[in-house]
């Protein structure tokens, strides 16, 4: 709800600040007054475009700061804003101020924090409908018609969105099932050949680099054969080394117990022995591990030649081959079993899509409900707006499959036809000024509560009618205010100005001599008095007569 609004150097307003309350509230002023320049002050708080003819002669600025009641938590509005990183303290109110400058620059600001004009006009979409001649959003855009019927409906479309998202991811599935088959299909021949090539070579975990290892092993082997014989041999036979050392120990054991030096000494030749014969175990060991066999040498080289190939082949490396002899033999399986599990995802998909079918049509059946009642409800408020020939008409059609989707299966529309026997049409094709904005009013008090902003601004709703119409038209802003909202309208009409709870006054001044002369348009609150003397003089004219007084007098009291 708009609070308070503040304009600097717009058009002909120098300064104005000006207070609000919910409810209806009325503004009214002579022709040319200025009624205009207001509605433009805050459409340019709302992101409206930014014209350098509003900035006032000989300013070089102009600013409007409108303030509005803190959003509710939970709303759209506040999540608009944090996920604009708007920054809401709790009971602080929502801060929009724009300046222009006269060479058409301007800046914007929610909360002292920079915004794009863009962001200004989704956030004044939350805050303030206007609706008027020129009103080409609200009401008259069928984008939003869908919505304003599913709470009209009290229908709740969130079952349906998740039939439909659960029902892409199952289509989302099976294409990606089918892709892998198609593209496994046409490999196929391919697929057969690798893997018989892979089953043959059987590749192992590991092997590649115990057969390198092997191989080289056998190969320094082959170097170091004969000197490897020729060692052996001094640790072999009778007159082998460790048998010397062992017949020497023994002929040194009879003596040891003649000295200490020879008890040592045998300990020490002891030790010797059992080195030797270590030394002569790892030896043969080594000769083992290094026999040089032509075959096996080949046999190895053939093996590990053949599981580098391999492996260039497929552009992995040799340790990968088993691995990916599974992928590819998975993938020819995949090719064999495919069909039986595309059959098994083209079922869910097929579930899933009747389950959002029955989920949507269950949906239409509701809103085609909701919309014979809504209707019949703006038909009954046309006849007393003076609109008793025209039809108000809900189309809810029916969409082709595919644009289906999350809100369901319908397209939605408000229609109106003006004449017995013409066809309906959109609303703003049709209708134009002061009819158009009955239109709305008949249609937002049909409405009632469901959506919308809390502000509504309705600009010269009354053009064109008088009497019982004009007085129609007031019970119904009346009415459509005690929804708990707040309207503005801007009127001509005495019967709709006497219906407000509170009341502006614009104004049009003058001072100066005819070279100087500056021309000011100002905007003050009426107490009782002061609105039974403006009403009056909207049933006179020029001069207030006291039988004007008394019928403003009697109006006021009907109100």
């Amino acid at each position: 709800m708009l609070t308070a609004l503040s304009i600097a150097n717009i058009v002909l307003i120098e300064r104005l600040d000006l207070d609000f309350e919910a409810g209806l509230g009325v503004l009214t002023g002579e022709t040319g007054a200025g009624k205009s320049i207001l509605l433009d002050a805050l459409g340019l708080a709302l992101g409206m475009r930014a014209d350098s003819a509003l900035v006032r002669q000989g300013s070089d600025r102009a600013q409007v700061t409108a303030s509005f009641a803190p959003p509710a938590p939970g709303t759209l509005l506040a999540s608009l804003l944090a996920d604009n990183d708007i920054a809401l303290e709790p009971g602080e109110p929502l801060l929009i101020r724009r300046t222009l400058r006269a060479d058409g620059g301007s800046r914007a600001f929610l909360n002292d924090q920079p915004s794009s004009a863009a962001l200004l006009r989704e956030v004044g979409g939350h805050l303030v409908e206007i609706h008027g001649q020129h009103d080409d959003r609200g009401l008259l855009a069928p984008a939003g018609h869908r919505a304003l019927l599913d709470a009209y409906a009290r229908v709740d479309t969130g079952p349906v969105a998740e039939a439909h998202a659960a029902w892409r991811a199952a289509e989302a599935r099976l294409a990606t099932a089918q892709a892998a088959v198609s593209e496994a299909t046409r490999d196929r021949e391919w697929l057969e050949h690798c893997v018989a090539e892979l089953q043959r070579l059987a590749p192992q975990p590991g092997e590649e680099a115990e057969l390198a290892e092997a191989r080289a092993a056998m190969q320094k082997g082959e170097k170091i054969a004969g000197d490897l014989a020729a060692i052996l041999e001094a640790f072999e036979g009778s007159a082998g080394g460790p048998a010397l050392l062992r017949g020497a120990a023994r002929r040194l054991d009879r003596l040891a117990g003649d000295h200490p030096l020879l008890a040592e000494a045998l300990a020490g030749l002891d030790r010797a022995i059992i080195d030797a014969d270590e030394a002569e175990a790892k030896l043969h060991e080594a000769a083992r591990a290094m026999e040089y066999d032509p075959e096996r040498l080949e046999a190895a080289e053939t093996r590990l030649f053949e599981l580098r190939a391999m492996a260039r082949k497929h552009g992995v490396q040799p340790d990968e081959l088993p691995g990916l002899a599974d992928d590819l033999a998975a993938r020819l399986d995949a090719i064999e079993g495919g069909n039986a599990g595309l059959a098994k995802l083209e079922a869910a998909v097929a579930e899933s899509a009747a389950a959002y079918t029955h989920a949507a049509t269950a949906l239409s059946d509701r809103r085609t409900k909701a919309a014979a009642r809504l209707d019949a409800a703006v038909a009954g408020e046309l006849a007393p707006l003076k609109l008793d020939a025209a039809r108000f008409r809900t189309l809810v059609e029916r969409l082709p499959a595919d644009r289906w989707g999350a809100d369901g299966m319908d397209r939605v529309e408000f229609l109106i036809s003006t004449n017995p026997g013409a066809p309906f049409a959109p609303l703003a094709k049709i209708a134009s000024g002061g009819e158009l904005s009955r239109f709305i009013l008949a249609l937002k008090v049909a409405l009632a509560e469901e959506g919308g902003a809390d502000t509504i601004i309705f600009d010269e709703i009354d053009r064109g009618v008088g009497g019982a119409v004009a007085s129609a038209i007031g019970e119904r802003l009346a009415r459509l205010a005690g929804a708990g909202r707040q309207l503005l309208v801007v009127t001509h009409s005495p019967q709709v100005a006497a219906k407000g709870a509170t009341h502006f006054v614009i104004a049009k001044s003058s001072e100066g001599a005819s070279d100087g002369l500056v021309t000011r348009t100002g905007v003050r609150p009426l107490d009782p008095a002061g609105r039974r003397e403006e009403i009056a003089r909207m049933l006179s004219g020029a001069e207030v007569t006291a039988e004007a007084r008394a019928q403003a007098q009697r109006l006021l009291e009907v109100a």
